[in-house]
């Protein structure tokens, strides 16, 4: 089941005024939530739906999570689609934590108004093109505390009608843009001043406007064409990610249903090699962060390039076809790893999609 399917699902059959019980139509959609989602958000990131503990909370939501970033709604950052009491509503937001907050700020006024400040500055840390269309306060028509907080907690939204929902892919659109997003506020959260957001519980801010988020390599860096260079990574031990794991997962899956052979026992340091008709490619992953794809082509360019030359030309092995395969799209540098001789492939919000050999060898179509 899709976003909007399951978002609707809920909407129709949610009875806050019942217990958070098995059987009931709302809640268990919400609690399957995590697998009926797992083909549709970004590559790690995992959703998990929330109807209450006990009694049926007033405001049902379903979080998003980055598992490099955080994990827990307790604290930290995390999108989270959160219904009003109406259900006439419900609202993608990014969301800050609120019930591991300290005891001091209580449950009212105080703790919203240091969500608030939060947020503001969180937002003014966040490059404008990003949020433009999304500086949306929500409105959870309700008086419990903590969807208050929710409310003074949320950094950037978009408000859905559940009788006028948007088509599925402009959901998975929307839920993309704010992973992106997400991994925007979580560099500007480690840069915040403790002073101006946090400070001691319940102080006022110093209503200075946030600095930008200084961005530190290639971080700020979004070519509009490709630049020619040929990166070589010395030998390392490389710490992979939950996404990159997930990411080759997810991929070898999908080359198996087209009869290619992924196969990754006994091929370390190499990420996947695929196989198929006699053929061998060469497939190298990288995590691309904040939609920058810069740093992830130069790792791939590099890996794979030195792959090839040490495991397969010094040691007399065939040269194989060389694949590069990223969290998402690359843009202009597809075109561009192609003319190193390179395809590309990369999660879409739908499926996959890739450059013109990968294309051509049918790996995608």
């Amino acid at each position: 089941m899709g976003i909007r399917d399951l978002l609707l699902d809920v909407a129709g059959t949610y009875d806050a005024d019942k217990k958070n019980a098995k059987g009931l139509p709302a809640q268990d959609r919400l609690r399957a939530v995590r697998g009926e989602w797992a083909h549709i958000v970004p590559v790690g990131f995992e959703a998990a739906g929330k109807g209450g503990s006990g009694d049926a909370s007033k405001t049902p939501w379903i979080g998003v999570y980055d598992r490099d970033i955080n994990r827990d709604s307790k604290k930290g950052l995390y999108l989270a689609y959160i219904f009003a009491e109406d259900l006439n509503t419900v609202t993608l937001t990014l969301q800050q934590g609120v019930t591991s907050l300290p005891r001091e700020l209580g449950t009212g006024q105080k703790r919203r108004d240091y969500l608030e400040r939060r947020a503001q500055a969180l937002l003014a840390g966040l490059p404008d093109e990003l949020v433009e269309g999304w500086r949306v306060r929500p409105d959870f028509k309700s008086k419990v505390h903590r969807a208050r907080s929710y409310e003074s907690g949320s950094v950037v939204a978009r408000c859905y009608s559940t009788t006028s929902m948007p088509s599925e892919i402009t959901l998975r659109e929307d839920l993309w843009h704010m992973a992106e997003v997400l991994q925007h506020a979580a560099a500007v959260e480690k840069t915040l001043n403790s002073v101006e957001t946090s400070g001691p519980p319940g102080a006022k801010g110093t209503g200075k406007k946030k600095a930008p988020v200084e961005f530190q390599g290639l971080d700020g860096f979004r070519p509009k064409d490709g630049s020619d260079y040929v990166a070589r990574i010395p030998k390392r031990i490389i710490k992979k990610s939950r996404s990159h794991e997930v990411l080759l997962e997810a991929f070898s899956h999908y080359a198996d249903e087209r009869s290619f052979v992924p196969i990754n026992k006994a091929m370390h340091p190499k990420d996947l090699v695929l196989r198929k008709d006699g053929i061998e490619w060469l497939v190298e992953a990288k995590t691309v962060k904040r939609g920058n794809p810069t740093k992830a082509v130069r790792e791939a360019v590099g890996q794979l390039f030195e792959y090839n030359h040490f495991l397969y030309e010094q040691q007399g092995h065939a040269k194989p076809h060389l694949l590069a395969l990223f969290t998402e799209d690359i843009g202009a540098y597809a075109a561009y790893l192609e003319g190193l001789g390179i395809a590309s492939v990369w999660r879409t919000v739908d499926g996959w999609a890739g450059s013109v050999s990968a294309a051509t060898w049918g790996i995608i179509d």
